[in-house]
C-alpha cells in the first residue's frame, strides 16, 4: 500500500510540476482521483487487488489478498474530515496451517 501512496504523490507532483506559473492561480483545487489494480499470479499465489477514488474530503476504497493460512482478506475503508479513517476487515474462509513438524523444531542456518 505504501507504493501505491508514493505512486499518487508522483503523479501529483509532476501534475503540479506541469501546470508551471499557474500554480498560484490553482492554489485551493478540488482533489479528485480514481484508481485500481489487481495482480493474478498463479505461479506464485499472489492474488491481490485495490481501488481507491476521492472527491474532495471524502475518500472510499477496499484492498483484497489472499492470506498465507489460505483465507482471503477484504478491508473496505473511507475516510472524511469528520470520522477520519473507518475500516471494515473481512476474514473470508478457514485458515490451514501445515501439518508435520513445527516451524520451532527446524534448524536454523545463518
Amino acid at each position: 500500500m505504501f507504493k501505491i501512496i508514493i505512486l499518487v504523490a508522483c503523479l501529483a507532483a509532476i501534475a503540479l510540476a506541469q501546470s508551471g506559473g499557474e500554480q498560484d492561480d490553482h492554489y485551493h483545487t478540488y482533489p479528485k482521483y480514481k484508481y485500481e489494480y489487481g495482480v493474478k499470479d498463479h505461479h506464485t499465489k499472489d492474488h491481490k487487488s485495490q481501488w481507491e477514488q476521492r472527491d474532495h474530503d471524502h475518500v472510499k476504497g477496499q484492498y483484497t489478498l489472499d492470506e498465507a493460512d489460505g483465507t482471503h482478506r477484504v478491508v473496505d475503508y473511507s475516510s472524511d474530515h469528520k470520522t477520519g479513517f473507518q475500516p471494515h476487515v473481512q476474514r473470508k474462509g478457514h485458515a490451514h496451517h501445515p501439518h508435520g513438524e513445527s516451524y520451532a523444531n527446524i534448524e536454523q542456518h545463518y
